[in-house]
């Protein structure tokens, strides 16, 4: 693309190249998961697998919702709010969900009671 064309570029059609870029970290995102649970071994491991991602998910998606409900005039969970805080919480809020979820003694249960309703359908 010569340098004069960049110019035509509106912001519409920049809106859409941010999109689809977000659109594809989480079709990758959403791809690795998927190989990740694939490859842990045989059916019942990937059943396994599959409900604790589920309940990291949850975890994860219940801990976003319960930041937002945080007072933020003075400072939020993570201080006050800067352009980084939205990612850096992501990060964050993902790796307590996984970690809240495989283990046993914070875990919901979400995950055992999963398998043990599916366990029969698969070999």
């Amino acid at each position: 693309m010569a340098i004069s064309q960049v110019s035509d570029i509106t912001t519409p059609t920049l809106d859409l190249i941010k999109h689809g870029i977000n659109h594809a970290q989480t079709v990758n995102s959403d791809q690795v998961l998927y190989n990740r649970i694939k490859e842990s071994g045989d059916e019942k491991t990937q059943l396994k697998k599959a409900a604790q991602e589920f309940e990291a998910i949850f975890i994860t998606k219940m801990l976003q919702e319960m930041d937002k409900t945080v007072d933020k005039e003075e400072n939020g969970l993570f201080g006050n709010d800067n352009k980084y805080e939205d990612a850096f919480k992501s990060i964050v809020f993902q790796q307590m969900g996984h970690d809240m979820a495989s283990n046993p003694r914070t875990s919901f249960g979400f995950a055992d009671q999963i398998y043990k309703q599916m366990e029969h359908l698969v070999k």
